[in-house]
């Protein structure tokens, strides 16, 4: 019994002998392989319904190609909360935080120091905020982003030569990448996505990724492109023109020929954003070069997200659905083009999806932080979750992280105040909007043990459907929580040997990362969160035929 990509019924060999190849495609890292490269794109916020629904209204699409010849998975799931961080790491290490490490982009660690804690000396001891998003980057005087991290910016640590350090996001990762066990295979590999802080790509030995590119979406102090779709779709274009120079052979600035990377990809932002979008803000003036004039009626100060529970895009979200699509469609032209089209596995998925669809059920109550506050501000545990949540931003005082979830680090010597806490949220969960609150075993149950474990918090709050703990006037969505169109994300792997089908099968997003090395001929074992978790690959991904 073998076990063999559907694929490899077809002797693509022969079939590629009868095509003009471009030298520049550099097809076949290994030659004895069917599968030669990968390209994993995630669309993020892209829910399984966005894509059956889009594929449906659009026939002629690039979604519609690929699944036409590919696999969909209408039932996939993230393996664990939804933020962008957990979401990359479940496809590129086949884990969740059970062995990756990583809850989201701004945490907090009980082992690490304030970045201005040079000495890693704090009398209070250890625990700080584990920060990895935007404010990380190095800045010229017009706030513009220099797309490279600030190692001033970062937390520190005590390394392994018991040296303070800084702690880069690679440092932070505690699982090895689908990078990195590729890259030690001979193979070339590159990845784009948002922030600089997606050095976390490089998996431990912050090496993985031959071609990291990473320009910058959120400028802080300066302009943000999340504003506005159109801006949005202006950044993403960048780096679809890195993919493009990739799949010549290039890298992705075009400038060197290096041959095309066994495994490549990038995430699209336009989604996201067009779904969020309390308006689209007009830009009449943009920065120069930051993006295209933004002044389309049907677009500008006109809502995103969706306009019913069945999830038909708003004008907002179509744009950056539809601009997404013939991106995706560029990057088919060009893989036919190169004469890589047939030895590519096309994987399109998201990091996680977004929350709410149904736009009614936005509810935007304030931070959590505030509202446990609200409650009673004379409340010992009032008092100690605002502190968290507000008046510390450096040193072992814990830290509250919300969007449509509450993640709690208590204060350090508070943790055996948990159950206290956790029953005083439970006790007010109707002003606090509060679904579920785990801690104790029912936390542990599905991650480490915050005893144990220096990222895990202590409780985590998930709230009513719709909620989202915010403030914010600019965005009726978010992501980040653990409901159903948070984690229930589009997946279609693809290949023009596949047929089509639709498996409806429960799966979870870290077996791409285990199917993308068994279709390059690399035992999925080698990452350490498959040996960890038992990740499988996908099923239909792969056959049994006697032989």
């Amino acid at each position: 019994m073998k076990r063999k990509l559907i694929i490899a019924a077809i002797s693509l060999g022969l079939i590629r002998a009868a095509m003009p190849v471009p030298a520049a495609a550099n097809d076949g890292w290994d030659r004895d392989r069917k599968i030669k490269h990968v390209l994993l794109v995630s669309v993020d916020g892209l829910h399984a319904l966005d894509v059956a629904n889009y594929i449906h209204s659009h026939p002629n699409s690039a979604l519609a190609e690929l699944s036409g010849h590919g696999i969909t998975y209408s039932n996939a799931r993230t393996p664990t909360n939804s933020d962008s961080f957990p979401g990359l790491l479940a496809l590129i290490t086949g884990g969740s935080q059970i062995s990756h490490g990583l809850f989201y982009d701004v945490s907090y660690d009980r082992t690490i120091f304030a970045p201005s804690d040079t000495a890693c000396s704090n009398p209070a001891g250890p625990g700080n905020m584990m920060v990895f998003d935007e404010s990380i980057d190095v800045y010229d005087a017009n706030f513009v982003s220099q797309n490279r991290i600030n190692q001033d910016a970062l937390p520190r640590y005590i390394n392994k030569e018991g040296k303070c350090a800084p702690f880069f996001p690679h440092n932070a990762m505690r699982a090895n990448t689908i990078f990195e066990v590729v890259k030690s295979r001979g193979g070339r590999t590159a990845w784009a996505d948002k922030h600089p802080a997606y050095d976390i790509a490089n998996g431990p030995s912050g090496k993985g990724v031959d071609d990291l590119f990473t320009p910058e979406i959120t400028n802080v102090g300066g302009f943000d492109n999340t504003v506005s779709v159109v801006c949005t779709v202006q950044n993403d274009s960048l780096k679809v023109a890195g993919i493009l120079n990739e799949i010549h052979g290039l890298t992705h600035d075009g400038k060197t020929h290096v041959g095309v990377p066994a495994v490549f990809g990038m995430n699209f932002q336009a989604v996201s954003v067009g779904q969020k979008l309390e308006a689209d803000n007009k830009v009449s003036h943009p920065p120069v070069g930051q993006c295209p004039t933004d002044i389309d009626p049907s677009i500008n100060g006109q809502p995103g997200g969706y306009t019913d529970g069945l999830g038909t895009p708003t004008t907002v979200l179509n744009y950056g659905l539809s601009k997404t699509d013939e991106s995706l469609g560029r990057m088919i032209k060009a893989l036919k083009d190169a004469g890589i089209y047939d030895s590519t596995l096309f994987v399109v998925t998201a990091k996680h999806g977004q929350s709410p669809i149904n736009p009614v059920k936005t509810n935007k109550p304030g931070h959590f932080a505030d509202l446990v506050f609200g409650l009673d501000n004379t409340n010992p545990i009032g008092i100690l979750i605002n502190n968290a949540g507000n008046n510390c931003n450096s040193g072992p005082c814990g830290f509250v992280q919300d969007d449509d979830i509450a993640l709690v680090w208590l204060p350090a010597g508070q943790q055996g105040l948990t159950k206290s806490v956790a029953d005083y949220f439970n006790a007010h969960a109707k002003e606090l909007f509060i679904d579920d609150v785990m801690s104790g075993s029912e936390l542990t149950l599905k991650f480490n043990n915050p005893l144990n474990d220096s990222r895990t918090p202590d409780i985590i709050v998930q709230p009513i459907y719709g909620t989202v703990y915010t403030t914010s006037d600019k965005k009726n969505a978010e992501h980040g929580g653990f409901s159903f169109a948070d984690t229930n994300v589009g997946l279609i792997v693809s290949n023009p040997e596949f047929s089509r089908q639709t498996i409806k099968t429960p799966v979870a997003t870290s077996q791409v990362a285990a199917t993308i090395l068994k279709a390059l001929g690399i035992n999925p074992e080698e990452l350490d969160a498959v040996r960890k978790e038992g990740t499988p690959v996908l099923p239909f991904a792969f056959e049994r035929d006697d032989e």
